[in-house]
């Protein structure tokens, strides 16, 4: 699988010759440079350039293109190299952008040379730079990685490799500016748009993970002459496979704004689709591709739906943290240029001193505006994808007031996904990306019912805030008191055992359920009335033992009969769906051999079909000290009201987790219900 890298992350490289593949909106020069510990050129022969595309272990392309295939040998570079860094600048006097920040982000892939992807960078945030580092390999104890660096600089190539220490960097710059405008006839502008976001076959970062199909066969491989560089028009009509794209110009057209990876991918030869492809809407002049539901990977529709809202998550990630970075870097700037405007006391006063401040404070509005600009034209587009999306989505990843349910019948077939509720940013409260799991879950489930968790701290948390004002309009007449919270935490429990229970097919799952206190019984009322839960919950001690006992020999009859492939060996009366045990009013009712069991449960029941869901305040645990803490940090924590509390390691955000409840007086849920109990009698 390919390694999506952001700015500043690294990644293994696992073998010594790697392809590095660029794709860009526009006509780019590609080439690499040489560099010791620290960086440092030795001399030009340290830069491999169109003027000089060959270095030892390296080999660039010799011209301008929207694609370029760099060859990398580790294994033959001198032992004095120890950083390999890619650079990318945009040429003169093509009709290509002056600035990057004027064209679609370009993005580079380094794949095996069987096209296997290894890791993949889309520069994002660039704006008047004209050439960038992109990436770099980087030799670290004997083993190389890959970094994504995304420096930019407005100056040029001559202030890059002058950046990198190489004293004649102005002369090698006029060299390779001279090399570029005789290759100029040459140069190769970018594919035509394609209709959608996953049509642009065999180009782009993301064919490195396409099926045979579309990569060419050995007989066409990567061309080995300077000229011939992947998607450079060198094939003929007779010689182009079904899916080339012929180039076109790309000066004057619209930019395309669609995630590089997320495209269809064609079945193997001989094999046809599960689903047929989507139908697609033609795009308005001078405007981008119209989003279309399904347009991602995927040998069915269910997929192309699962991998496009990850695609969304992922836009919206890379669109929000490059907003940040722009902000935080105009603010860094608004207090240098303040503090050397006034840093000579003489300046302090006086009209000199107002002029600067009014300087640098334009500046940075203008910074911040460019930036947002950047955001909402992002934006736009993945609330255009949301809007068509949406609808589209199939049971298991639909919200409850969505049409799909009206129609609800028993599936035939497991889904691959499950939808647990909404995922979104500060920058956008209106734009809401559907959080999916995988299923068979790996892991228990958690909804936090306590107080404390939501009480306000003595640092004030923007996040927090803004989930608090929501309450009222998405949940709640107001901010829930403590009886509220329990009650919205078990009607959320409720709507997921509901939700797993209709998107399986009928008599493969089950739900069983701890409540000793009984306190759960007006929430869990639509599951016992419908039939779905045989019964009201035994309350007590009493009851707690008797479901624990019989899930956890459930849990060790099915591990004997896996280990030792007798599964025709289990006793009749074990029910062998999945089964999904909510326990609610945790810790009340369980005595220690109960707390080992339900660990127990936690730890061994997902690999064999025994899921967790708990209803329960931490704070009420604390008796037992950190016996439980295994039993927390093994479980994912949702909450029943709007919070940010999940984090994101990939860019650093903390996303607001929003609940999924059917909307206030439906009946959908109990509908979904008595449906899923029919299907149960009728199979």
């Amino acid at each position: 699988m390919t390694a999506e890298l952001v700015r500043g992350q690294n990644h293994p490289l696992d073998r010594a010759r790697v392809e590095i593949r660029v794709t860009a909106g526009s006509p780019v020069v590609a080439g690499v440079t040489l560099g010791d510990e620290q960086g440092r050129l030795a001399g030009a022969e340290a830069v491999a350039h169109p003027g000089a595309p060959r270095r030892p272990g390296i080999e660039v392309p010799r011209q301008a293109a929207a694609e370029h295939r760099i060859a990398v040998d580790l294994d033959a570079l001198s032992g004095d190299v120890h950083r390999v860094s890619v650079l990318l600048a945009l040429p003169r006097g093509i009709g290509a952008p002056s600035t990057f920040g004027s064209a679609a982000a370009p993005s580079v892939t380094v794949t095996g040379l069987d096209g296997t992807g290894i890791a993949r960078y889309t520069v994002t945030g660039l704006g008047a730079e004209s050439a960038v580092v992109a990436v770099e390999l980087y030799r670290r104890q004997g083993t190389w990685k890959v970094r994504a660096v995304g420096q930019g600089y407005a100056d040029g190539l001559t202030a890059m490799l002058h950046d990198q220490g190489l004293p004649q960097a102005a002369e090698l710059g006029a060299e390779i500016e001279e090399a570029i405008s005789r290759g100029q006839a040459r140069a190769v502008q970018a594919p035509a748009v394609a209709a959608g976001r996953s049509e642009r076959a065999g180009a782009g970062p993301a064919a490195a993970d396409r099926p045979s199909p579309a990569h060419p066969p050995a007989s066409d491989g990567p061309p080995s002459g300077p000229e011939a560089a992947p998607g450079t028009g060198a094939k003929t009509a007779a010689a182009a496979r079904p899916g080339d794209v012929s180039p076109a110009p790309v000066s004057g057209g619209p930019i395309d704004y669609r995630h590089p990876q997320r495209r269809n991918t064609p079945p193997p030869a001989g094999q046809a689709p599960t689903a047929p492809a989507p139908a697609r809407t033609p795009a308005p002049p001078g405007g981008p591709a119209l989003p279309v539901a399904g347009d991602a990977a995927g040998w069915s529709m269910e997929e192309r739906l699962y991998n496009q809202v990850w695609g969304m998550f992922e836009d919206l990630a890379r669109s929000v943290a490059a907003y940040r970075s722009a902000s935080g870097f105009a603010e860094s700037r608004l207090e240098q240029e303040l503090d050397q405007a006034l840093s000579d006391p003489r300046n302090r006063l006086g009209t000199a001193a107002d002029a600067a401040r009014a300087t640098a404070r334009d500046k940075h509005a203008a910074l911040v505006a460019q930036a947002r600009a950047a955001l909402d034209r992002d934006l736009a587009q993945l609330a255009a994808e949301s809007a068509v999306v949406e609808p589209a989505l199939p049971p298991a990843f639909a919200r409850w007031d969505n049409p799909v349910w009206q129609d609800y019948h028993a599936p035939l077939a497991r889904p691959m996904a499950l939808r647990l509720g909404d995922l979104h940013l500060p920058e956008v409260l209106d734009l809401r990306i559907p959080m999916l799991v995988r299923l068979p879950l790996e892991r228990g489930l958690w909804i936090d019912s306590g107080p404390d968790a939501y009480a306000g701290s003595a640092v004030p948390d923007p996040d927090r805030d803004i989930a608090r004002r929501e309450l009222g309009s998405a949940l709640t007449d107001g901010p829930p008191d403590e009886a509220g919270l329990r009650r919205l935490a078990t009607e959320t429990a409720v709507a997921i055992a509901a939700r797993m229970l209709a998107i399986h097919p009928a008599g493969d799952f089950a739900v069983q359920v701890i409540d000793p206190g009984g306190t759960a019984a007006p929430a869990l009322a639509p599951l016992v009335e419908s039939g779905a839960l045989p019964a009201a919950p035994v309350p007590g001690a009493k009851g707690v033992a008797a479901v624990l006992e019989a899930l956890t020999r459930r849990v060790d009859l099915v591990q004997m009969a896996v280990r030792h492939q007798a599964g025709d060996a289990l006793p009749p009366d074990l029910d062998t769906a999945e089964q999904l045990l909510i326990v609610h009013d945790f810790p009340h009712g369980f005595d220690d051999r109960a707390l080992t069991q339900l660990r127990y449960l936690a730890d061994e029941g997902p690999a064999v079909g025994v899921h967790l869901l708990m209803v329960a305040d931490r704070a009420q645990a604390r008796e037992y000290g950190p016996v439980l803490d295994p039993l927390w940090r093994s479980l994912l924590r949702i909450t029943p009201v709007p919070d940010a509390h999940l984090a994101d390691p990939w860019v650093g955000h903390a996303w607001t987790y929003e609940p999924l409840l059917a909307p206030k007086g439906s009946q959908v849920v109990r509908q979904v219900l008595d449906r899923v109990a029919a299907a149960r009698r009728a199979s």
